[in-house]
């Protein structure tokens, strides 16, 4: 189920992060921070699709561990983008809420994987 749930997830957040993307260079025109979480965001899915089709239990951890590390970049660029006031309070907190979730259930993904 919680796999079900992980693939779900990211892959919704990777095309919230691909509408973000578009508002922030069509709105914005903002073109560099935009793209580094356009990067970091839909790889969050993709290493999670990946991991999926591993060929071992330390091959999904090392592409479930990738997916947090983008997780936590991606919120990085998301802080980056609200402190320089491209996205105010609202927009902001919706999005990082998904990725604060994608963290817990990755977290959780990996630690079931370890025991």
């Amino acid at each position: 189920m919680r796999s079900y749930a992980l693939n779900k997830k990211s892959k919704a957040f990777a095309l919230r992060i691909i509408h973000l993307y578009k508002y922030l260079v069509e709105e914005h025109k903002e073109y560099v921070m935009s793209k580094q979480l356009l990067r970091s965001g839909t790889s969050i899915g993709a290493n999670v699709a990946e991991g999926h089709f591993s060929q071992s239990e330390a091959d999904i951890k090392s592409k479930f561990y990738i997916a947090l590390k983008e997780a936590g970049e991606t919120q990085y660029w998301l802080e980056l983008l609200h402190e320089s006031e491209y996205l105010n309070e609202q927009e902001f907190d919706s999005i990082n809420e998904d990725a604060t979730e994608l963290i817990k259930l990755l977290t959780a993904s990996i630690k079931t994987i370890l025991s």
